[in-house]
Formats: C-alpha cells, structure tokens, sequence
C-alpha cells in the first residue's frame, strides 16, 4: 500500500482490520489482508494474467476498480473465500477444487476435502484410505429435521492399523446420543455397531466401518450423500482395500431397496433404512 494512504488507516470492526480511502466513486470495495495495496502477485485463472507473479495479478485488478472512477478502495478486511484469491480471482479456477460453472459443486466441505486428503497421503505412501467420506445422512418433514454425519474406519500405516469407527481427517462431528435423538425425532435406533470385517487385510489392517439402522415412526425425506459406495478405499504397500460402504431401504413390508450413495426416498413409518459405512485400506501384505 503506498505511504500516503497509510496515516489515513483506522481500526474498525465488522471484519475490517484497517479503513482507508483509495479512488473515489459509489461502489465500495475491501480488499482482503493478505494483498498489498501496492502490487504484488497473483496467479490469477485469468489467461490474460497466467504469466504475472500473484501479488502483481490481483493488484492490476484492483488498479483496474480504481481506474474505472467508480469504485473506492475502503480498506483490508479479515474475510475471504479459502478457495479464491484476495480479489476473488483463482488460480485454480476450472480445476475439481474450484469448478466453473455449471459443474456440480456441491459437498466440497464434507466429501471432496476427504478425497484429496486420502490421495495425498496415498501419493507420499504415509497411509491407506480412510472411509473417505461423512456419510450425510439428512431425514425430516414439516415438523422434525436432522442431519447426521457416520463414521467409518481410517487407513493403517507403516506402524500402526487403521482405527475403527471414528471419524477421519478434517472431520470431527459427534453422533447424538440414541436416548436424546429418539426422545426429538420420531425414529428409533435399532441399531449401531462396528461392521466386523469391514477393514482391508494387511500386516497393518484397516478400521472397521459401521452399521447404522434407523426406524422411521412417521413419513419423512431421507437423503444420502455418501462416497466410496463403488470404489473401495485402496490399501497400501500390498495391503488391501477397505469394504465398500452400502446404503438400503428396508420397507415395513421387508422388501429391500439398494440405495445409491448420493440418494433422496420417501420413508414411511415403519421403514428402515441401513448405513453400512466403508472400513480403511490395510497397509502391507498379510503375514
């Protein structure tokens, strides 16, 4: 930011760290604190800026709103988009992790962030597969709603085995309590339990997943978003994969009903559906 502007800087709340008046004009902008003012980079998913460092990319754009006599510069605020730059421009735009639209988008907090981490540590050979996935579980009507993340098994590693039942990576939800969610909603928990045999084969094995099976007392919506229903969570060094999870309807009249793993069913009461979460990878061949 160049000096002149600096004495005119002041603390403010609302997520602005500092105020200031750049340009002049009716539309107001912030730019986030991670830019200087003055120009630096970039890597902007503009072809037109592919070439420019980062700092420098984004402050052409911000120059660009100054220029125009339209717009003013408030200040630098705390707030952001995690995935866009400071002006908003992305260097990753078109990519899975920041599509352009009209591409899906999505699950990108609870079903990709798991994905890219299980691959990460797959490409540095650190650890098997978790579940790779929270297991979205949303039911309700008019009067009751919830929504449910399921635990899974995580990937074992060079010196450990996969643990069973937990949540994996950046996930860290708490299932509710059978007694408080049967006492607020109209379900009944007929049953939670590790799914045996679920974790991949390995010196190191896998976590074990879990079963999970709900009694709807009334008609509601149920809808599933849940990854690793085909693929199954690879295993390492030898070691192998982790079940797949599985989804189902069981209807009052005991007809089954495969489900898939992104789903949406109108349950009626009586009806059951079944959650059977994926296990992790094994590492290392059996002994």
């Amino acid at each position: 930011m160049a000096n002149e502007h600096r004495a005119g800087m002041t603390s403010a709340r609302s997520g602005f760290i500092s105020r200031f008046t750049l340009g002049s004009g009716a539309l107001t902008f912030a730019a986030k604190d991670t830019l200087d003012i003055a120009g630096y980079p970039t890597r902007a998913g503009s072809p037109v800026l592919q070439d420019a460092p980062e700092a420098t990319a984004h402050a052409a754009v911000i120059q660009q709103l100054l220029d125009s006599g339209g717009c003013q510069l408030q200040g630098k605020t705390t707030l952001h988009e995690l995935a866009f730059g400071v002006t908003g421009i992305n260097a990753w735009s078109g990519t899975p992790l920041n599509p352009r639209y009209p591409a899906a988008v999505v699950a990108g907090n609870t079903e990709v962030s798991q994905a890219i981490t299980d691959c990460l540590y797959g490409a540095l050979g650190l650890l098997a597969a978790s579940q790779g996935t929270m297991n979205n579980f949303l039911y309700g009507n008019a009067c009751h709603q919830n929504y449910e993340t399921i635990c899974g098994g995580t990937g074992a590693g060079p010196d450990h085995p996969g643990t069973d039942a937990v949540h994996s990576h950046m996930t860290n939800t708490r299932m509710t309590d059978p007694e408080v969610l049967e006492q607020r909603f109209p379900v009944r928990v007929e049953e939670f339990a590790i799914r045996t045999g679920s974790g991949g084969h390995g010196r190191f094995p896998g976590g074990a997943g879990v079963v999970r099976r709900l009694r709807f007392l009334e008609p509601m919506t149920a809808t599933l978003l849940s990854s690793r229903r085909l693929p199954p969570p690879y295993g390492l060094a030898g070691g192998g994969p982790g079940a797949c999870g599985r989804n189902r309807l069981i209807r009052a009249d005991g007809r089954v009903i495969e489900l898939r793993g992104d789903d949406e069913v109108q349950v009626r009461a009586g009806d059951q559906i079944v959650i059977e979460t994926p296990g992790g990878g094994g590492y290392g061949p059996p002994d």
